[in-house]
């Protein structure tokens, strides 16, 4: 189950009144922090020299998802000469757009990158921020994390046939959990590839993982989408049952089958991406892509690709535009099928 800032509400009132409660309590939670953290990264990234200082923001609360790419990053440049000064600051709220709102004010300063990825980009268009992606400078989309089908280790469910037929039968009776505002899509991709209408089934939204497994365990929920390296444990262990993995094409070392093997067309992708401020010059674009590229290439990172089981995927320039105009479509088709 991911571990990024979530804000999906819970059941009871309607979708948009559900999602509007709380974007404000998200918004009012951290408009203090945001406050505060905006004058520090305004600080400390002055200048231009990209190689004396940079800060790194994390669109969420130590711990999470996007805050390992974050630190991993820091680490990388300091430990390889990189950047004599890197520093990694925490702006949670709104699924990420807290942040995003506030580097979109940055306009010229190249020496702050925002990381991001699938679950900011679905949080602007779930919550309709003032901020978007258009507001920043993408520059390279780094690796990406797959999902996994999970149910308890004693579930009657054996196999993600079993589990989709029990489904389609009564399709509120059977509740799902996950950790974010991404699993909740890949559960909505899924419903979809089943012929499952997505508005009719219970979803449980859990505040990360660790919550997630725990609805699970103590029969709340009874199937959950959630990121791989969240759940390798818990399947470890023997206490989850892996049913499919979210992934165009089987990965190797993991050996679960992909939804798509077993005939269900959903893969979504957990993609991690770095953004700058918007208004750079062609040349500092072109040098903070070069120093992402370099980070990418240290022993450090790829130590994290390993540890964190992400796979490495690279888009940078003209391709990224592509592709996030391409995954800004998916996603907004997905919240319409689910209602919002």
């Amino acid at each position: 189950m991911s571990t990024d800032d979530s804000v999906t509400p819970p059941r009871g009132r309607s979708p948009v009144a559900r999602t509007v409660t709380r974007v404000i309590g998200a918004s009012l939670a951290t408009a203090a922090i945001a406050t505060a953290v905006y004058g520090s990264v305004t600080s400390a990234a002055a200048g231009t020299d990209l190689h004396a200082s940079m800060t790194i923001i994390a669109p969420a609360a130590p711990g999470g998802g996007w805050d390992g790419v974050a630190r991993e990053m820091q680490q990388a440049q300091r430990a390889n000469g990189l950047v004599n000064n890197v520093q990694v600051v925490n702006m949670p709220g709104a699924g990420g757009t807290i942040a995003l709102g506030n580097v979109s004010v940055l306009a010229g300063q190249p020496n702050n990158l925002l990381v991001g990825g699938t679950g900011l980009l679905a949080a602007t268009i779930q919550f309709d921020s003032a901020a978007t992606l258009d507001d920043v400078t993408p520059i390279a989309v780094m690796v990406e994390e797959y999902d996994v089908v999970v149910v308890p280790a004693d579930s009657p469910y054996e196999t993600l046939d079993d589990l989709v037929s029990a489904w389609r039968e009564d399709p509120r009776a059977l509740p799902w959990t996950g950790g974010g505002s991404f699993d909740q899509l890949v559960a909505t991709g899924l419903a979809l590839a089943a012929g499952i209408d997505p508005v009719e089934t219970t979803y449980i939204s859990s505040d990360g993982g660790g919550e997630a497994i725990q609805a699970l365990l103590n029969g709340t929920a009874q199937a959950a989408t959630g990121g791989y390296p969240d759940n390798i444990d818990q399947i470890a262990s023997g206490r989850l049952r892996a049913l499919a993995l979210i992934a165009e094409q089987p990965v190797e070392g993991i050996e679960i089958p992909t939804a798509a093997e077993q005939g269900y067309d959903v893969a979504l992708t957990n993609w991690r991406m770095v953004a700058a401020p918007s208004a750079l010059s062609e040349t500092e674009r072109t040098e903070l892509t070069d120093l992402v590229l370099e980070t990418l290439e240290t022993p450090e990172w790829q130590d994290a690709i390993e540890r964190y089981h992400w796979t490495e995927r690279v888009i940078t320039g003209d391709e990224l535009t592509g592709f996030l105009e391409s995954e800004r479509a998916r996603i907004a088709d997905l919240y319409e099928e689910m209602g919002q």
